[in-house]
């Protein structure tokens, strides 16, 4: 398994959260109804597993730690969702036949591929752990194609940085435009790709973007492994938060998030 690069802090749940089904799987909603059975991989702090329940009959959510897990089903708790369960296991190894049983309709994975060592495997995996005929769901950011305006150096440090430690991590930061060819290599045939964005340009869009991250970059386990591994010091990163929150208060402000998209069919 690679290290996850984010981590669990306030911060980044706080990002998370804000993630639902019609803003990070708006490619896979018109394939779905009542009757399925659908495998989040990688459910996090569980906002879109929650959205993606009320639209599918059931749902198993995967997580690789129970840390994780939890986070998973305490939203799930949160919002009353009854048709949901969680799971501790590994993409790289689904137990299709034993605690995840029977197989899936769906198998859905947002931002997860950029983080696992072994992208191909995995997918290779999700394809095996959905029935035939079934659906498979995969969606990416690709952090070499975020774009930004005004220009900023301290919002180019922060990307170098931050590719640095998710290479380190064993990742791949910009997993989005590699997709549809990891599809190919995991033995896929009928695939159908694509890419969509999140932009933040008004003003409460970039306040809270550049607030977060101006957070993240000083407060999560990505700056502790920044400093701890030597390719940047407290006071940089300190530096490039004030840089995001500059960024942040600008008129003109504009940032764009690229995603990669894969609907696979088994």
């Amino acid at each position: 398994m690679s290290t996850y690069t984010h981590g669990h802090a306030e911060a980044v749940l706080r990002s998370h959260r804000w993630r639902t089904a019609a803003n990070s799987a708006a490619h896979l909603l018109p394939h779905l109804h009542g009757d399925q059975r659908l495998l989040d991989v990688g459910s996090g702090p569980g906002t879109i597993t929650a959205d993606l329940a009320r639209l599918v009959r059931e749902v198993v959510a995967l997580e690789v730690t129970e840390e994780a897990a939890g986070l998973t089903r305490a939203e799930l708790e949160r919002q009353r969702i009854t048709n949901a369960t969680v799971v501790v296991g590994d993409v790289h190894a689904l137990d299709v036949a034993g605690v995840l049983g029977g197989g899936f309709d769906v198998v859905h994975a947002h931002q997860v591929l950029q983080h696992v060592v072994d992208p191909v495997g995995a997918l290779r995996e999700m394809m095996r752990a959905a029935r035939p005929g079934g659906l498979v769901a995969v969606r990416d950011s690709d952090y070499g194609h975020f774009s930004w305006y005004p220009a900023s150096p301290g919002l180019d440090r922060w990307l170098e940085l931050y590719d640095a430690a998710a290479r380190a991590n064993g990742g791949e930061p910009d997993a989005g435009r590699m997709l549809l060819a990891w599809a190919h290599a995991a033995g896929a045939d009928d695939v159908v790709a694509g890419s969509s964005t999140w932009c933040y340009a008004d003003r409460d869009g970039r306040a809270w973007w550049g607030g977060l991250w101006a957070d993240r970059i000083t407060s999560t386990a990505l700056a502790r492994q920044l400093v701890d591994q030597g390719l940047a010091s407290d006071h940089e990163l300190a530096e490039l938060a004030l840089a995001w929150r500059e960024w942040a208060a600008h008129p003109d402000g504009w940032f764009s998030v690229l995603h990669g998209e894969v609907l696979i069919r088994v």
